[in-house]
């Protein structure tokens, strides 16, 4: 059996060289928006909580407040320039030191954190700023880069082993140009361990078959409901996608998703800012609520603060912060193990 399903995966891998993958980092317009279905929270939801004294414990109340700041269209130049104006002057109230990072189209913001050990590497966080026409993007994606936001808040007295790096994508709904334009240059993905990027973390629905899945995932969706957070990664680096085991159950289920073959045979799995590491061989994972597979409102003028879910965007955030803290303060290697 063993031999038949390697040979299996050398048809597969062949039949991948011929095609034509130059689109690859394109959005798919293919799935549909889901029906509008009623949320049905549960009766009581408590605010997410950590029992262990020694983990960053996020704030609901900042990164709501993020949202608000950012309840605008981030589509235009200005308005994009406004966004930059806004992430930056929070960064040096953090007291981070942003650089402005232009590319042909586009801007990114960068900024690090040196950690203890050098030879460590580091871990980047990321999330793209921009948002479609008409659309204010609370969700999509302001929940992530409040997300990074509310890291930099953390960690930056936090001393860790690894260094930390932040970075905030423009141009991602264009086609994923800033981060293309980000692995671009050696020196950035030259030192990286990981990367964390957040797309849309802050919407959830609790009514039986308001979550959808793709398909060919190579695991069994855990239920029709979108309780959870997803996070996807490449099986090269699974030691990234364990670091988001989560038995705390005052936080969202996790759902992991090791993706074989960089994710050619599942392409909605390449639709973010992390698929531009896959392909340079940098780890990476995607931290998402799964988009339109589950929000009714994905890329509408209806994704707005209202809809988002107080606890489950906290608990999301917390998760990321545990995740981040582990990443941080180890040095093992971050690559899966080769087979025995």
């Amino acid at each position: 059996m063993m031999k038949k399903w390697l040979l299996l995966m050398l048809v597969i891998l062949v039949a991948i060289a011929v095609m034509d993958i130059s689109g690859a980092f394109q959005q798919p317009e293919l799935l549909p928006i889901v029906e509008n279905t009623p949320l049905e929270k549960p009766q009581s939801q408590p605010e997410p909580q950590n029992n262990n004294t020694n983990t960053l414990l996020v704030s609901a109340d900042q990164l709501l407040a993020h949202i608000q700041k950012l309840n605008f269209q981030r589509f235009t130049t200005k308005e994009r320039f406004n966004t930059r104006t806004y992430i930056t002057t929070e960064l040096r109230r953090f007291g981070w030191k942003p650089q402005i990072e232009k590319f042909p189209t586009g801007v990114n913001i960068f900024t690090q954190r040196q950690g203890t050990d050098k030879a460590a590497g580091a871990i980047l966080i990321a999330a793209h700023y921009d948002s479609v026409e008409f659309s204010s993007g609370a969700d999509d994606n302001a929940t992530g880069v409040a997300a990074v936001l509310e890291v930099a808040r953390l960690f930056a007295d936090y001393p860790t082993s690894r260094t930390l790096q932040l970075a905030f994508f423009d141009k991602e709904e264009a086609g994923l140009l800033g981060s293309q334009a980000f692995v671009k240059q050696e020196a950035r993905i030259s030192n990286l361990r990981g990367v964390i990027v957040m797309d849309m973390v802050g919407y959830a629905c609790y009514t039986a078959g308001c979550q959808k899945y793709p398909t060919g995932l190579p695991v069994t969706p855990p239920s029709d409901k979108g309780d959870f957070l997803a996070v996807v990664g490449d099986m090269e680096h699974l030691p990234l996608l364990n670091a988001f085991s989560n038995t705390n159950q005052n936080l969202p289920p996790v759902l992991t998703l090791p993706i074989p073959f960089k994710g050619v045979l599942t392409p909605d799995t390449l639709r973010s800012d992390h698929a531009p590491f896959w392909y340079q061989g940098v780890g990476a994972v995607l931290v998402t609520d799964t988009a339109n597979l589950r929000s009714p409102n994905y890329h509408l003028p209806s994704d707005l603060p209202k809809n988002i879910d107080r606890s489950f965007f906290t608990g999301s955030a917390q998760i990321i912060v545990n995740a981040a803290t582990t990443l941080l303060e180890t040095t093992g290697v971050l690559t899966t193990p080769p087979a025995t």
